[in-house]
This record gives structure tokens, sequence and C-alpha cells, in this order.
């Protein structure tokens, strides 16, 4: 405790620089990776994409985000195990930041999509086991968190399946699909916005102290739906259709659905705010939180959202995403299958679904998996030809090698701070 006290502003500026590589990191991996369908299908622009990610990323892990954020804290490692060292945990978290920030910016470079959530779980395991061994490992928790890991991917990618083909049989197998698509899209923009509200009411609100009864959050999310509907229906009135073009029906509906596409852009940035930031936010917020008090995170305590944490995040993301997110969504947005408008949102829309759901129950999944399988999945709808295996085969190749990297760099960074400052 005593090392705690004596060094707490060099450990604060320590971890915040390292939380701040932490969310770059995410940035040009996960955001970029999050993005990549709009971009891809030439929906949005890079200038568009950062600006949406800079306002839906905030909203999501500041109203969302809470329940992750507590499992990240708190959830993988029995804190208590450290009551007697608390200055081990603080280093440890440190250490798990600057090992998955690392590993993330080096992936970011090669153009890997790799998983955020495995490799902070992975560094946060690596330094408790050499530091206290196996036994403070929630492996409940982790067992729930290591299957959801297969199951995500597999179910948006059945979502996004399902999404796709409804809209083949709603809309494109139609004789007049462009009149079919102004009807139904406002549907769909409508099922967008009540699943991310109903979700957001009754599991994020409560985190900054609303508490909602189940009828008025009913009440309040198809309030939501209906003018989302609405104004995306007055919107796509106002576009501009191709005329005395062949195929123009076609043409002019995935013009419809680059308007969709916008949308669900605005849900998978909420959507990956309300998980994935919480990798970043989870361990500083941790570390900041017991230096600050003086006592050891084994204590508990909230967590600072509040404060200068959650923006440090945002402006750390949207910076990642500026400098080094290109490469990851040109591996993401292009090389897995060809993407259109109408393809893309039911990836996105169908990513976003799985991750919020998964947000609400305080789950740190990999949104990276979630939306690599949900392109699988609209690429399968087309037949297994629509897809390059090579392009899948490394990126399950470099999932494989993240959480292992994640544990090995936190126990090498740990060392290290150990010999500094112990």
């Amino acid at each position: 405790m005593e090392i705690l006290l004596e060094y707490s502003g060099i450990l604060v500026s320590i971890a915040v620089l390292i939380g701040f590589l932490m969310a770059w990191g995410i940035g040009a991996n996960d955001v970029a990776n999050a993005m990549a369908t709009s971009i891809g299908t030439k929906s949005l622009t890079i200038k568009q994409a950062i600006i949406i990610a800079a306002i839906f990323e905030f909203l999501g892990a500041y109203l969302a985000g809470g329940e992750v954020v507590n499992t990240i804290k708190d959830g993988i490692v029995d804190n208590s195990a450290f009551a007697d060292q608390p200055i081990s945990l603080t280093l440890g978290m440190i250490s798990a930041l600057f090992a998955a920030g690392t590993w993330l910016i080096v992936a970011s470079i090669l153009g890997w999509p790799v998983s955020t959530t495995h490799s902070i779980i992975g560094a946060v395991i690596g330094f408790s086991v050499i530091t206290v061994g196996s036994n403070a490992i929630q492996w409940n928790m982790l067992w729930g968190i290591l299957g959801s890991w297969f199951v995500t991917p597999i179910l948006s990618g059945i979502f996004a399946y399902l999404l796709f083909m409804s809209v083949q049989y709603a809309i494109f197998r139609h004789y007049h699909p462009l009149e079919h698509a102004k009807r139904i899209a406002p549907v769909y923009i409508a099922i967008t916005f009540f699943t991310l509200s109903i979700i957001t009411i009754k599991s994020g609100l409560k985190h900054i102290g609303l508490e909602i009864s189940n009828q008025n959050s009913f009440l309040i999310a198809v309030g939501i739906a209906v003018l989302t509907a609405v104004a995306g229906k007055i919107f796509i009135n106002k576009i501009q259709f191709e005329k005395n073009i062949k195929r123009k029906h076609y043409v002019n509906v995935e013009k419809v659905f680059s308007v969709l596409m916008i949308v669900t852009a605005c849900a998978m940035a909420f959507a990956h705010g309300s998980n994935d930031v919480a990798n970043a936010i989870g361990p500083l917020s941790a570390v900041v939180s017991s230096i600050s008090s003086g006592s050891s995170i084994a204590d508990g305590g909230n967590t600072p959202l509040e404060g200068w944490i959650l923006p440090l995040g945002a402006f750390g993301i949207v910076f990642g995403l500026a400098t080094l997110g290109y490469k990851v969504m040109k591996t993401v947005g292009v090389k897995i299958t060809q993407l259109t408008p109408s393809r893309g949102f039911a990836a996105q829309l169908a990513t976003a679904i799985t991750v919020v759901l998964a947000s609400a129950t305080g789950l740190p999944i990999s949104t990276t998996q979630t939306l690599v399988g949900a392109i699988i999945g609209v690429g399968l709808a087309r037949g297994i030809a629509a897809i390059d295996l090579a392009v899948i085969r490394n990126i399950f190749s470099s999932w494989v090698i993240t959480l292992p990297s994640g544990a090995i760099l936190a126990i090498v960074f740990f060392k290290i701070l150990s010999l500094i400052f112990c």
C-alpha cells in the first residue's frame, strides 16, 4: 500500500498513457472492422465513419457499457486474491492494458482484424497466473466468455443469413423491387432502433441512475422506433433515383439500402461502444479508482465513468480509427466477400443486435468475430464460392494467436514494471 501511495502520481500517468494506447488500438482494429462494411459498400466515407464513431461509440459506452466494464474490472480474476499485494494488481492491470494495446497496434499495422476481448482477457489471465496462481481465475465466468466466442459468430451468421434472405424475398424477387424497398426499409429501421432502445433502457440506463418500468420501457422504445422509421421514410423519399439505365431497379434499391447502412452504422458503433470500449476503460478505471482512493482494487468501488476516463477512451478510439483503421477496414469490408449495401446492411444489423444483447448480460464478446460471422453468413446466402476462404483462414489464425500473445506480453510488461516499482 505504501508503494501505491508513494508512486500514485506516476502510476496514474502511466495508466492514462497506456489506457490511451489501448483505446487507440481498439479504434484502429475493432472500430475499424465495425465500420468496415459501411465503408466497403461505399455507403460512408472514412470522414463520415469517424464522426459516427465519435458520437455513437461514446453513447454506447456511457449508456449501455456499465455491465461489461464491471465484468472486465473484476469478473475475470478474483480481486480478493490480491488483498495482500494491491501493487501487484495495479501493475498487473497496467501491464494488461499495455499488452493488449501493443498487440492491437501490431495487428492493425498488419491488417489483421483480431479480437480486443481476446487480447485484454488473455493479458489479465497472464499476469494473474504468475502472481497469485490459476486459482484466482474465475473459471466459471471465463468458460462462459470462451463459449460465447464460438456461439456469437454462429448466431450473428444465422441472423445475417435470415436478414439477407428476407431482403431477397421481400424486395429483390418482386417485379417492382424499388417500390417494395421504399415500403419495407422503414420497417427495418424501426426494428433496428427498437432493439437498441429496449435493451439500452432496461440494461443501460440503470447504470446512470435511471430506473424505468417494463411497460414504459416498451412504450419509449416503440416511440423511438416509429419516429426513426418516419424520419427514414422521409429521407428515402428525397433520394434522387437513377433513370433510363440498365437494371435500374436494382441500382436504385441499393441506394435505399445505402440509407439503411448509415442507420446500421450508427447501431454498430453504439453496440461496439456498449461492449468493447470496456476493454480499455475497465482496467484503466480500476487502476485509477484504486490509486485515487488509496485502497486496493479488491476493495471494490464504483467505476469513475462519469469523469474524464470515458472521454479519454472515446478520443483514443477515434484517433485510432483515423490513423490506422483503413488497413483492417480493407480486410473486413472488401476481402472476405463482395459486399453491396443490402448485404452489408444484413451483416451490420445482425452484428449490432448480437453485440447489444451480449452487452445487456455483461458478457464481453468479440465484436470482430461477431461481424466476421455475419459477413460469412451473408456470403453463404450466395454460395460458398462467394467467400474468400484464404482470407477467412488468415483471420482465424490471427484469432488463435491473440489470446496467448496478450498473456505473454502482459507477463513481460509486468516483470518490467515490477522491477521498476518493487
